[in-house]
């Protein structure tokens, strides 16, 4: 389908590639797109531009929107799981860092519903070929508590609870730097408008708030934290934290991950510890903890030569 777009006065002067990027879906990249503008399959005015062409206010920009990949269904996989909990509805797992929850596009096997599709059998149908039973997620790199529902009124339930923000979530994390003993973020958050890998602040985007209290400190290298998001948007305490001047520790996309492998820290340093709900079928409130993996009590183990310090 052909789309119609004119340039206005926010985006006079940006670079075409740029502008068509970001208002392409989440699954186009940017190198796709320049790849469309080279081969004349976006136009300005009528004509043909280089990537870096610089947009003007008025530009009428017309080009033809990639078709999103075609899912596949996911395949059960004989991969190991850390069960916390487990009945006819619902499972809760912890996931260990380094595990997508569901297949995407470019990844259609380790992920944690390949693991849950072995261990239970009976997910397909449940949100959809490659998200059954998921109401919630965890980045990659992030470990901890995840539950998934086993059923439609499960998956109903839980859904509605994740929305009317009725779950309590709360994490641990290693920052950069000391942070004040406690504080609220509230920046609203949206797509990069050129790396599509990445969310930042963005005056329209999606409300955001994340609640924060600081544990311990490690002289003025870093903090460990407890931190209970309202809200959850993509990457939003990862972000948060790197707009207070405080990134996590080990994060490759909004940190200086490499300044931190002399602590052992290899992917970012944030942990799902602890999820609240209610149970879909009982309405009883249950919690669940995750115990602090190895490598996260390994770098505040390696933290702690320093001097720590009580807030």
């Amino acid at each position: 389908m052909l789309e119609e777009i004119v340039v206005t006065n926010r985006e006079n002067g940006w670079r075409l590639d740029r502008f068509v990027t970001e208002i392409a879906p989440p699954w186009v990249s940017r190198s796709a797109i320049q790849r469309h503008i080279k081969e004349g399959k976006v136009l300005v005015n009528g004509s043909m531009k280089k990537p870096g062409y610089k947009v003007k206010s008025g530009d009428l920009v017309s080009f033809e929107m990639p078709k999103k990949p075609v899912d596949v269904e996911a395949q059960p996989e004989d991969i190991p799981l850390n069960i916390i909990y487990e009945d006819r509805d619902i499972i809760v797992v912890n996931k260990p860092a380094g595990m997508i929850v569901h297949p995407v596009h470019n990844k259609k096997s380790g992920t944690l519903v390949n693991a849950l599709l072995n261990h239970c059998g009976d997910l397909q149908g449940i949100g959809g070929v490659l998200r059954p039973g998921i109401v919630h997620r965890l980045d990659k790199e992030t470990s901890g508590i995840i539950v998934v529902a086993k059923n439609d009124l499960a998956h109903n339930s839980l859904s509605l609870q994740f929305k009317a923000r009725s779950t309590e979530k709360i994490y641990v994390a290693i920052a950069r730097g000391k942070t004040p003993i406690e504080g609220q973020v509230v920046l609203p958050l949206g797509r990069h408008p050129v790396n599509r890998l990445k969310m930042t602040v963005v005056f329209d985007g999606k409300e955001a708030t994340t609640f924060y209290r600081t544990l311990r400190y490690y002289s003025d290298i870093a903090s460990f934290l407890l931190i209970r998001p309202k809200t959850g948007r993509t990457h939003q305490i990862r972000v948060h934290m790197k707009e207070i001047g405080h990134p996590l520790i080990g994060d490759k996309l909004y940190g200086k991950a490499h300044q931190d492998e002399v602590l052992g820290a290899y992917r970012h340093m944030l942990h799902a510890l602890k999820l609240s709900f209610n149970h879909p079928r009982t309405n009883e409130r249950m919690s669940f903890v995750a115990r602090i993996p190895e490598d996260m009590a390994r770098v505040l183990k390696n933290l702690s030569e320093f001097r720590e310090d009580q807030p």
